[in-house]
């Protein structure tokens, strides 16, 4: 879909409209929560929403002292420390906000979100980070995971989730507009709920990370070191790879397997955390950044481009939404099988392709994911879809009238808040 503003008045005409904006849970400042400042940055007149609200006191300003409206799951027993044990109840709890009074309301969802209630005046956008992955199509790995695969537990579960799953199907019928954050999760969505959904990448702040034409000798990681991130098959390819060195910079609960993976290899180097400015150096002067995991979208990625650094990674998820591969400025070389052959495989390719991909052609592709182009594609949205309800909320009151043999005028809901602030 090709967006087109419809211009200055009806962008002034969205100020007056009232939105709620409901966010899954406020616990940390990550990717969603990135997605949630450029919104509240949008509209800053909303009202918020969340299940929880968590967020500790040093990672709150992006909320500008914003009251957050929570449910009743804030106050439960062992909340903060647990609420995610609460997932059977959050459906209920987001049915709960009281949003009749809003003309638009915006969901940010990978789980519950999109489930409020909304009236057929309203209008429902559903930002979707992913649709419930641990209830949808990796319900048996979360389940391996989770060591639950057998016993009363693992039935109990089971079941669980597919109440979860069928209760997102039935709230998907209620939103006017699905939004998604890459083409994967776009099929995710037209899988999931049968519905066709806009994509809107989300936003990178690509001004954080420099452009830096001189790379040095050694390739890059840095990930949560968590199962599916498969942080170890890319030890695992780089220990039979002597002569290409590797630095992996994260830590996490499959820390362990990556040391082992890496066998005592002398050409892999093993980080913890670094701050900022070491992990910008890093990732500057990098050869190629790796990425063995099906990400929903990849922010990594397109940090590593700011940088001017080419990318290696499974052409699976985000990263076919991000990595050039064909045309005239490839950024960076895809492998289709989460092994370490196939890795062996890529870093091959890539050294063959290497003088063809531009530090400079990295820099433009991660030009398409910033955070004003975030804000200019979903405000857009967002004043042709409210033009549509109202053109289409005209026409029905219009054949309601001539039915009726008495003429009405009639104001959109635009028209009509304009109107009542205009006196």
């Amino acid at each position: 879909m090709t967006y087109h503003r419809p211009g200055a008045l009806l962008g002034s005409r969205l100020s007056h409209l009232k939105i709620a904006i409901v966010h899954e849970w406020l616990e940390t400042y990550a990717g969603s929560e990135r997605v949630l400042e450029q919104l509240l940055h949008c509209f800053p007149q909303a009202d918020l929403y969340a299940v929880v609200d968590f967020m500790p006191p040093q990672e709150r300003a992006f909320l500008a002292g914003r009251k957050v409206n929570t449910s009743f799951i804030q106050k439960l027993p062992f909340a903060r420390r647990s609420f995610r044990n609460y997932i059977g109840l959050m459906p209920l709890a987001v049915e709960q906000f009281d949003l009749s009074e809003y003309d638009l309301i915006i969901s940010s969802s990978h789980a519950v979100a999109k489930g409020v209630l909304t009236g057929p005046d309203q209008v429902h956008i559903s930002y979707v980070h992913s649709p419930m992955r641990y209830a949808w199509d990796l319900q048996h790995q979360y389940l391996r995971q989770a060591k639950i695969t057998r016993g009363l537990k693992s039935a109990y579960v089971r079941w669980l989730l597919s109440r979860l799953r069928q209760w997102d199907v039935r709230t998907a019928n209620s939103i006017d507009v699905f939004v998604a954050n890459s083409q994967y999760i776009a099929r995710r969505i037209n899988k999931a709920y049968g519905r066709m959904a806009e994509v809107i990448h989300p936003p990178v702040d690509t001004s954080a990370f420099e452009h830096c034409a001189e790379k040095e000798n050694y390739y890059f990681v840095v990930s949560r070191q968590v199962p599916y991130k498969r942080i170890d098959l890319i030890a695992a390819a780089f220990a039979q790879m002597p002569d290409r060195k590797l630095i992996i910079v994260g830590d996490g609960p499959e820390h362990k397997r990556v040391v082992e993976a890496a066998a005592g290899a002398a050409n892999i180097e093993i980080h913890g955390a670094v701050n900022h400015n070491e992990l910008r150096r890093l990732m500057q002067r990098a050869r190629a950044l790796l990425i063995a995991a099906e990400e929903d979208f990849g922010l990594t990625m397109v940090e590593a481009h700011a940088c001017g650094t080419p990318v290696i990674g499974l052409a699976r998820g985000g990263a076919r939404d991000i990595v050039a591969t064909d045309g005239a400025s490839p950024t960076g070389v895809l492998f289709k099988e989460q092994t370490a052959e196939a890795i062996i495989g890529a870093v091959a390719a890539f050294e063959t392709l290497r003088p063809g991909i531009s530090s400079e052609a990295c820099r433009r592709n991660a030009l398409r994911f910033t955070v004003d182009a975030f804000r200019d594609r979903f405000t857009a949205l967002v004043e042709e879809t409210m033009e549509r309800k109202a053109i289409s909320m005209g026409n029905a009151l219009g054949a309601s009238a001539a039915t009726l043999g008495t003429p009405a005028p009639y104001h959109s809901v635009l028209e009509q808040k304009t109107l009542a602030t205009e006196g």
